[in-house]
């Protein structure tokens, strides 16, 4: 403090700035301030319990879709991906639901790991995964597209039937050794029906005998996700429709009912445009068409991607 008066006021004379962010100037005796320099406020950032998409710069998320129609005009192949297992879901997907609905470190359910996608994406986007493959060899390929450190830390495989009562045990073992209650986050992505034939299990639910089966054992996946799921979170079906007999099987819309049943709460029906997706058909795409105008059908150009939220 100066306590000089005299002192005080010769320091004001001599245009030495003693506030800061104010410039004293002599001007015929009288003592103005200069123009003040601009501030920069900082907001604090601001996010969901789910998500750490910072709400006070929402427009810095142009990337993250918001609507019902998802269109990816090819697969991303880069960082570990490939296209080698038919009937593995696109990477695109896992990186939209990550970011909506995931934190950094949270664990991700894949009950249908499949290929990992699931888990490659979350190694990608610093997010942890345990994922339930019926097949063993599989699983054992898999496996190696992680490092052995991840294996123990990030991305755990677990061979078994996700409609079991022990791939459910084993799962919260998993979670228990992460230092988890319950997943973040559940992905669903079963076979559509039996289009695909991955194996010949019968607990494989590509085998059932007829689609109620097929209804019936993915229920069984779905309540061992919903039980492992933590509260108020969320959880991804990614399904597509068959044709039988003749006529359209609704698989996403009646899956979609029976985890509602469950208690699971709808919160979104994403269409996804499959048209960039397609192997199977290649050069048979003319004969497809001929089929669907002899035979009154349309060709399947789209998938669901059906987003729930687990109640409290």
């Amino acid at each position: 403090m100066i306590t000089n008066l005299k002192h005080f006021y010769k320091l004001i004379i001599t245009g030495i700035n003693l506030f800061g962010d104010i410039d004293l100037v002599r001007t015929n005796t009288k003592l103005k301030p200069s123009k003040k320099a601009d501030l920069q406020i900082v907001k604090p950032v601001k996010t969901t319990k789910y998500s750490d998409i910072d709400l006070n710069n929402w427009k810095d998320y142009g990337h993250v879709k918001t609507d019902t129609l998802w269109e990816f005009p090819t697969r991303l192949k880069e960082g570990g991906h490939s296209n080698e297992y038919h009937g593995n879901y696109i990477p695109q997907i896992a990186q939209q639901l990550y970011e909506r609905f995931t934190k950094k470190n949270d664990v991700v359910l894949d009950l249908f790991f499949g290929s990992g996608t699931s888990g490659i994406e979350a190694i990608n986007m610093n997010r942890r995964c345990i994922g339930v493959e019926l097949k063993d060899e599989l699983a054992e390929s898999v496996s190696e597209k992680f490092t052995p450190k991840q294996l123990v830390t990030d991305v755990n495989i677990i061979c078994a039937d996700s409609t079991s009562e022990i791939a459910k045990e084993k799962v919260k073992a998993r979670l228990e050794i992460m230092g988890e209650e319950n997943a973040q986050f559940l992905i669903l992505h079963p076979p559509y029906d039996d289009i695909i034939k991955f194996s010949d299990k019968k607990e494989d639910l590509s085998n059932c005998e007829t689609t109620e089966q097929f209804y019936d054992l993915f229920e069984k996946v779905a309540k061992n996700g919903y039980d492992l799921l933590e509260k108020d979170r969320f959880a991804a079906l990614i399904i597509g429709d068959s044709y039988k007999n003749s006529e359209v099987q609704p698989l996403g819309f009646e899956c979609m009912a029976r985890m509602m049943k469950l208690g699971f709460r709808l919160k979104g029906i994403i269409v996804k445009d499959i048209q960039g997706n397609e192997r199977a058909k290649g050069k048979t795409a003319n004969l497809w068409r001929y089929r669907a105008l002899a035979g009154g059908f349309f060709i399947f150009k789209h998938e669901y991607v059906m987003i729930f939220q687990k109640r409290t």
